[in-house]
């Protein structure tokens, strides 16, 4: 391989779900995989809640941020192999231009920065998303993509979408 392959996990906030992948892939690619996530609307911040998840599974979190999916498109930006979105909203969104034409798909998880009730069931909701995003990461991590067509690797992303778990938008997705 020549270089690692470029991903970007889009959201509309991009301060929950797609911060978290950002990080899952980062560490889970081993090296072969550069992971980013960026909104159409970013909040400007990630959410308390994702910090304090991913620092207590001992992640660094010091170099995440939300920002807005301009940085990674138009002329210029780097060429991106993978762009992922997350949420049921940055799927129905018109996007910018992506260099490299990269493979899309739709990996619908249930918003945490929604939920409602005690700080228990906060968290608990996090920890659900992150657990939807870590089985999809890991299996996507596996594929051996440098030996499929595009149109079965197009197949398996789909079908990472469509696991347990997943939005009913996630599920409808051909």
């Amino acid at each position: 391989m020549e270089r690692p392959f470029n991903v970007l996990f889009l959201c509309t906030g991009n301060s929950a779900r797609s911060i978290m992948a950002e990080a899952i892939l980062n560490r889970e690619g081993h090296g072969n995989f550069r992971a980013f996530s960026a909104g159409s609307q970013p909040k400007g911040q990630p959410h308390p809640y994702t910090l304090d998840l991913l620092r207590k599974l001992n992640f660094d979190v010091s170099g995440l941020r939300s920002k807005s999916w301009n940085e990674f498109s138009g002329p210029g930006a780097m060429p991106l192999d993978f762009i992922l979105t997350v949420c049921d909203n940055a799927a129905g969104e018109s996007c910018p231009f992506w260099p490299g034409q990269p493979m899309t798909a739709h990996w619908g998880v249930p918003d945490p920065a929604e939920a409602t009730g005690s700080p228990a069931e906060i968290a608990l909701a996090f920890k659900d998303a992150y657990r939807m995003l870590h089985q999809r990461i890991a299996i996507f991590v596996a594929l051996p993509i440098a030996s499929l067509d595009r149109l079965r690797l197009q197949a398996k992303l789909k079908d990472i979408g469509r696991m347990d778990g997943a939005t009913d938008k996630a599920r409808e997705t051909t």
